[in-house]
């Protein structure tokens, strides 16, 4: 039987990666795409030469220099769509080999960021947005340390808004708190495993 597959996306700092790992505690396999893109870029990846192909000078040590790729990207839609052509690709193949690698699941989650940015919500049987209120999700990522404010309002410039990602979810988890996270998680794995029963 085909898995259910379960998209997981949300914002920067609504708890996404902190709900993968509450359904990878409950045995669910994670197919996570920023980590697919990661492994795709280090060294020995199957992006890394057609990338300094594409954009010379970008690869460092054998692995694409992230800060190089942006700066030879340069904010231009060409550019960015040759990238893609690159790697969506090969983020394709990992995933349905991913999928492939577990024919025992009866749901896997694909951890995907950019999931209504990208069209990829038509690969899943439903999506689960994960959210918070904004002031919640700004203090989260502000207290990391690792960006200003200005930086996060670029990010969240290039991702749907919260509002309209909800509104197209077919499940909404608050991340408010672990608790009722972890609970909300486990209740929607028990939805979706008891609608074949």
């Amino acid at each position: 039987m085909k898995p259910f597959l379960l998209g997981l996306t949300g914002s920067i700092g609504m708890g996404k990666s902190t709900t993968a790992k509450m359904f990878a505690e409950e045995g669910i396999p994670i197919w996570d795409a920023d980590a697919t893109v990661h492994d795709l870029y280090a060294r020995g990846g199957a992006a890394v030469a057609a990338i300094e192909r594409a954009f010379p000078g970008v690869v460092v040590d054998g692995a694409v220099d992230r800060a190089r790729l942006r700066a030879a990207l340069g904010g231009e839609k060409q550019a960015l769509s040759l990238l893609e052509s690159i790697v969506h690709p090969l983020t394709t193949a990992a995933r349905a080999a991913f999928i492939a690698a577990h024919p025992e699941a009866d749901l896997i989650v694909l951890d995907i960021p950019l999931l209504y940015e990208t069209g990829a919500e038509t690969l899943c049987d439903a999506v689960l947005v994960v959210s918070a209120p904004a002031e919640v999700q700004r203090e989260r990522v502000l207290s990391r340390g690792t960006m200003d404010a200005a930086q996060l309002e670029l990010i969240l410039s290039r991702q749907l808004p919260d509002p309209h990602k909800r509104a197209r979810a077919d499940h909404v988890v608050e991340t408010l708190t672990l608790e009722e996270t972890r609970a909300a998680v486990r209740q929607l794995i028990e939805q979706i495993r008891s609608r074949d029963a």
